[in-house]
């Protein structure tokens, strides 16, 4: 994006603690690679790649601003926020962002916060709305820990949860970390399955190879169960397409296919991204529902997570049974509300 395109829109305050500058969203891609950017994108919801296609297909039906917190040059942090009257909501989405926060310089938190804040009630705001957030964020923890130095009161209550593991260095240390009767289970299912004929696991990530392969995962997808087959609307999947491009563009996808004697059964889309594979949706053939594909696809994408030296595998978002079966331990995730006044 060219310069005069970045300086566009933008608006500037400036108070006795920093400057506050409110910018259309899609000027978000800049800060991501700039030189001068300290910033730590801890959240893969909130990556330029993933939240510039989500607004250009959900985000623009409300008036969704950066809100670019700096001191001096140096950029303390970004608030992807969404303005209703005085409440101002950290962008978003139900269906499909699983959680969202801020994006801050580390050790700058509080700082952040204090210019954010001071901004917001100038401009009438006297409530913001954390739809979803990790219970381990570092923006939730300076919330709680700083909220009398913030003059604000903050309350979060658990709202969903996901699993995440670590990984280790190897698929049979991984197998060691399980029960005995998932371990024994893992690998009957594979035996079984590789009992029905060649079996193949593909990896998609090369942005030539997307598109076509695109089509499998939302057949798949689609002909997994009745409410996937709703979900997957005319608009949603042309969010899919765009955002598995972008992902791949930008280095990020892991589009994994299961084969069964050369026919696709199974697909499972992750992103790969700080050292982590996070598991966004899938589908797989009902036809092979005795051969356990849906879950195997998912198996294996943790067996090529720990092959390339991934740290940590995040199943996102849900508290589906097979996610603490598979290794995953609970982390929650909170609805969080600031009351400015």
């Amino acid at each position: 994006m060219r310069n005069t395109e970045i300086n566009r829109n933008r608006r500037r305050t400036v108070n006795s603690r920093g400057m506050v500058m409110v910018e259309p969203l899609p000027n978000l891609e800049p800060y991501r690679h700039g030189s001068e950017s300290t910033l730590k994108w801890e959240c893969v919801f909130m990556l330029p790649a993933w939240l510039s296609v989500w607004w250009t297909h959900f985000g623009r039906r409300t008036e969704t601003s950066l809100f670019v917190v700096k001191h001096g040059e140096e950029i303390y942090g970004i608030a992807p926020l969404v303005l209703n009257g005085e409440t101002a909501r950290l962008v978003s989405d139900s269906d499909l962002i699983d959680y969202s926060d801020f994006i801050t310089a580390p050790s700058k938190n509080k700082a952040f916060f204090e210019i954010l804040f001071s901004h917001l009630r100038q401009e009438g705001i006297t409530r913001v709305d954390i739809p979803r957030v990790r219970s381990d964020s570092s923006a939730v923890s300076c919330l709680n820990t700083y909220s009398s130095a913030l003059a604000c009161h903050v309350s979060c209550s658990p709202v969903d949860m996901l699993y995440e593991m670590a990984l280790p260095d190897t698929w049979e240390a991984y197998l060691g970390l399980l029960t005995g009767t998932e371990r024994h289970e893992i690998r009957r299912k594979i035996r079984r399955l590789e009992g029905a004929g060649n079996v193949g696991l593909r990896v998609i990530e090369n942005l030539k190879d997307v598109s076509h392969e695109m089509d499998t995962f939302i057949k798949l997808f689609r002909s997994n169960r009745p409410e996937k087959a709703e979900f997957m609307s005319s608009a949603v999947e042309s969010f899919f397409r765009t955002l598995a491009r972008e992902m791949a563009e930008a280095g990020l996808l892991k589009l994994f296919l299961l084969d069964l004697n050369g026919m696709p059964v199974a697909a499972v889309m992750c992103f790969d991204y700080d050292s982590t594979f996070y598991l966004y949706n899938n589908g797989y053939d009902r036809q092979f529902t005795h051969l356990s594909v849906g879950l195997l696809s998912k198996v294996f994408s943790v067996q090529e997570g720990i092959k390339r030296g991934r740290k940590k595998y995040n199943f996102l978002r849900g508290s589906e049974e097979y996610k603490g079966r598979l290794g995953g331990r609970p982390v929650r995730l909170l609805h969080c509300e600031v009351n400015l006044r």
